[in-house]
């Protein structure tokens, strides 16, 4: 049955071995760093409180049951239903994450709003406050304030005031061009579409990115999009991230709750 809750859903993708952060920190997900004395799991759930999330489905894979440990603790402290899936195939595309949370996705009704999100993000609540305020019914954040000297991060094209392209090595002309903060609201009536392509794409191309499904939205007009640039935010992939998560991103997102 469809749940009819206007209340939107989140969804934390957070399967991902984070290889290149094992010489540093060890076996653990990247969804479990600290920063300030809490896990990136746990910031999570502040972010989605504050905006009035009370669902949230947590798609897990590698080391999941380190996360499903810290689960009832947090669950005690947070008044969100939180529903864990596991990924059994987490070493092969990120796509398979998404075709794992298909199941909750295809339960939601036309009028439900899913907030689907990266799980190695340190943002402020202000991101999730603008994305459900977008009036676009499905968006995306960006950042234009983007480098790509050590990373490639994924690009979003603007014109006219719509993306129309979201991919990493992007070239061409466009009104303005940001990095992808990871985080995307989708509007059920959306959704169909969404998990059509998931369920074709898993079955076709396993070592597929769930960046691949999206893109194909974006391409078809789907999203809107929300500039964040100059908000504190970052992605963590390397130590150095971490690094400068810890003595920059933070300091500077907790000044803006201050």
């Amino acid at each position: 049955m469809n749940t009819t809750d206007h209340t939107p859903h989140a969804f934390i993708y957070a399967a991902g071995i984070g290889l290149r952060l094992q010489s540093a920190f060890g076996a653990r997900p990247k969804i479990l760093l600290e920063f300030g004395g809490q896990t990136l799991l746990e910031r999570h759930l502040r972010h989605l409180h504050a905006v009035g999330v009370t669902r949230l489905t947590l798609v897990t894979g590698y080391q999941h049951q380190q996360i499903a440990a810290l689960l009832p603790d947090l669950a005690a402290r947070y008044p969100i239903a939180i529903r864990q899936l596991i990924n059994p195939d987490f070493t092969e595309g990120s796509v398979l994450s998404f075709a794992t949370s298909l199941p909750v996705l295809q339960t939601l009704a036309p009028t439900a709003r899913a907030l689907l999100m990266d799980g190695d993000v340190l943002y402020p609540t202000g991101f999730l406050r603008q994305l459900l305020a977008a009036p676009a019914r499905t968006a995306l954040l960006i950042d234009r304030e983007y480098s790509t000297a050590d990373d490639d991060p994924v690009l979003v094209p603007v014109t006219h005031g719509r993306p129309f392209d979201f991919v990493k090595k992007w070239s061409g002309s466009a009104e303005q061009v940001g990095e992808s903060i990871g985080f995307f609201k989708v509007a059920g009536a959306d959704l169909p579409e969404l998990i059509a392509l998931t369920q074709r794409m898993s079955a076709t191309n396993r070592q597929a990115s769930y960046d691949d499904v999206l893109r194909q939205l974006v391409q078809a007009g789907r999203f809107g999009h929300v500039d964040v640039t100059g908000l504190p935010w970052t992605e963590i992939d390397f130590p150095a991230d971490v690094e400068r998560a810890r003595a920059e991103v933070l300091p500077a997102i907790e000044k803006l709750s201050a």
